[in-house]
């Protein structure tokens, strides 16, 4: 989750990960005067992240005024500047300070939230691959077991923003990095979120075309998806599921991790817990998938024709592990409408997301809709 908040309040349902940016910890609110920090938001985080065992990726950007005066805004009350200091050794200044203070209780680096949009980055990719090789460089040598994750990279659904990333690939800039950090998501709030493979596809060939060959980290979404209108509660549930059920279609693209965006916020599409309040439907149901799959190890996953299904059917297979030994189990659902699926021999029990269960009929169907049931084969 990136965090929209900056209590130090943690989500109260099951989560992997923590992303600060939202939450008053840009370089312009940690350091407003030159050498002169103010770690008391940033302090308060990363001990309630560690206290709850959430590692945590922090995102360095932000550039305070003092250090470029002359550059655009970002949209921030705080002057952030969406550009690189005037003098890099400020740069490294800062990241110097930061990773010494966080040594071994962040867990990663994110170089810069979004360096191929000009709201959030105006400037130089060559300057943009230097900063983030001196980041990566000091924060390794104070810390060799941090991760590094390149500057993000948005609005990838446009041919010109995916030519920003080529573009920093072609520069080695991820020679410096553990990972990359993409914006994966869907056109707009009401499509499915299998449509995010698309984008990954397109992603990928890029990365292919610049010959380079990078883990991806998904950290974000646009600006644009979070003005859209919320979506019903029943559909939320589902997409928060099978938000995270494309990241297991995406390790064959090298996609390791996802962050959903956001938690805290209650302006958004879809909400799993505003700041202060419980966590939705939608939020239990993530931490359902989660449970579920807690002792299990990913077999494959298909959809439609290609797996002997409906051409609406999309699963993930699953090895279970359990005090009785192994057996199977299928995540199934569809990206629209309703399916009618052969369930198989033997016994079979359906998990619904709120915990129910029934019992199939051995070689019968079942049917399926867009919120993703557990069919357990024993």
């Amino acid at each position: 989750m990136t965090m929209n908040s900056s209590t130090g309040k943690m989500p109260s349902f099951r989560v992997g990960s923590v992303r600060l940016w939202d939450s008053q910890t840009r370089w312009a609110n940690l350091e407003p005067r030159q050498a002169q920090f103010d770690w008391t938001i940033l302090d308060r985080l990363v001990a309630g992240a560690n206290q709850a065992g959430l590692p945590v990726l922090f995102v360095i950007g932000g550039t305070p005024q003092w250090a470029a005066p002359d550059a655009p805004r970002m949209a921030y009350d705080d002057g952030s500047r969406a550009a690189l200091p005037d003098d890099l050794a400020h740069w490294d200044a800062f990241v110097n300070a930061l990773a010494r203070r966080y040594r071994g209780r962040i867990e990663a680096y994110e170089l810069w939230v979004m360096g191929n949009d000009s709201r959030y980055y105006n400037g130089g990719v060559e300057r943009l691959v230097d900063a983030s090789s001196r980041a990566s460089r000091i924060i390794k040598g104070i810390d060799p077991k941090a991760r590094i994750v390149c500057p993000g990279m948005g609005q990838l659904w446009k041919d010109e923003a995916l030519q920003g990333m080529r573009r920093f690939a072609e520069l080695h800039g991820y020679d410096h990095c553990d990972a990359a950090s993409v914006k994966l998501h869907q056109r707009s709030a009401a499509e499915p979120p299998e449509t995010m493979l698309d984008l990954l596809e397109r992603i990928d060939r890029t990365f292919h075309q610049a010959n380079v060959h990078p883990s991806v980290w998904s950290t974000g979404t646009t600006y644009e998806i979070l003005l859209e209108n919320p979506l019903d509660a029943e559909r939320a549930r589902a997409y928060a599921v099978r938000y995270f059920l494309v990241g297991l279609y995406g390790r064959r693209l090298n996609l390791r991790r996802m962050y959903f965006y956001n938690w805290g916020g209650s302006r958004i599409p879809l909400v799993l817990q505003p700041e202060g309040g419980a966590p939705t439907a939608a939020a239990l149901a993530v931490e359902q998938l989660q449970n579920w799959l807690d002792h299990a190890e990913l077999s494959a996953c298909g959809h439609g024709l290609a797996v002997n299904r409906p051409e609406n059917v999309w699963q993930c297979q699953f090895s279970m592990i359990d005090a009785s030994g192994r057996h199977d189990a299928t995540l199934i659902w569809t990206d629209k409408g309703t399916a009618d699926v052969v369930t198989g021999p033997g016994q079979i029990t359906v998990h619904q997301l709120d915990g129910a269960t029934t019992q199939a009929d051995p070689g019968g169907t079942t049917r399926v809709s867009e919120l993703p049931v557990l069919l357990e084969h024993r």
